[in-house]
């Protein structure tokens, strides 16, 4: 009698467990992407990390002439067993390089209809600075040719006078109709603070490249990073595509100037690092060796 209760009560255990283990793998399921999904765009680790990057100064006004004006290297972090990116549009002390554009084939598109998350660190050297990046659909001669209207989604870094006379204070900016418009602290219920330089943040930003009659051609973006966002926070939502070409996504591409001869901007680099992909909605950042 007891062996037979015993056996009942085995049974009943590993009837429970394996319930369990089915309603797990059913919320496992539910979830849109894990961090085993994210492809790596670039980490800067390689050997030779720069091969697959293109460096085009197309409107170079520097006066004395320099041939490729833009600091496009990788460096070493101090103290760290890690490689990143840096970009300046010129050496110190030289002006006149209007459009320093830097851009990588993606691993794979993102195709019309699909939902991606990209995820990338950023590092301001210092400001004053004028830097974009984001993704492209256009081949290298449209990149070339268009530069910042080559862009889609994309991020904005400066703290440079606009045309109008207003001028930005180092806040992450975003694409809005036809303008920029500055991230917001959920939290606080208002815009962000300015970015500090020197500091690692990181970036996802969920790209939908659907048909803007079906909701697309939008990003919303998400930052962790700073004494304001120690932890991740939705800081836009339904940023919009640049041009909204509804295409596929083709490139990264990062552009960065030095402004006007008359009124430069300045120099201050931006330092970019572990840029990766994923389909759907990923929050995790992604791991790797």
């Amino acid at each position: 009698m007891h062996s037979l209760n015993l056996s009942i009560l085995i049974s009943t255990l590993f009837l429970a467990a394996a319930c369990q283990g089915n309603q797990a793998q059913d919320r496992k399921a539910s979830v849109p992407s894990t961090e085993s999904t994210w492809i790596k765009i670039e980490d800067f680790e390689s050997d030779h990390p720069l091969v697959q990057w293109t460096l085009a100064d197309t409107q170079n006004d520097t006066d004395p002439q320099i041939e490729r004006p833009q600091v496009t290297e990788v460096r070493s972090e101090a103290m760290k067993d890690n490689h990143y990116l840096i970009k300046k549009p010129a050496p110190e002390g030289v002006i006149g390089n209007r459009k320093a554009l830097s851009y990588r084939k993606l691993p794979r598109a993102l195709q019309v209809g699909e939902v991606y998350t990209f995820y990338t660190r950023f590092n301001i050297e210092y400001f004053p600075n004028n830097h974009v990046f984001g993704l492209s659909n256009l081949e290298p001669a449209g990149i070339n040719a268009q530069a910042y209207n080559a862009l889609e989604p994309s991020l904005r870094i400066t703290d440079k006078y606009e045309s109008d006379g207003s001028k930005n204070n180092g806040q992450l900016m975003v694409r809005k109709g036809s303008v920029y418009d500055t991230i917001n602290n959920p939290i606080l219920e208002q815009k962000a603070q300015p970015l500090d330089p020197n500091t690692w943040y990181e970036v996802w930003y969920i790209v939908n490249n659907k048909p803007r009659a079906q909701g697309g051609q939008s990003y919303d973006v998400y930052l962790r990073g700073g004494p304001e966002f120690p932890q991740q926070q939705k800081v836009y939502s339904a940023a919009d595509f640049r041009m909204q070409r509804e295409l596929p996504l083709l490139y990264f591409l990062s552009n960065c100037n030095t402004g006007p001869k008359d009124n430069p901007y300045g120099n201050g680099g931006l330092r970019y690092d572990d840029l990766f992909m994923a389909p759907g909605l990923v929050l995790q950042a992604p791991h790797h060796e």
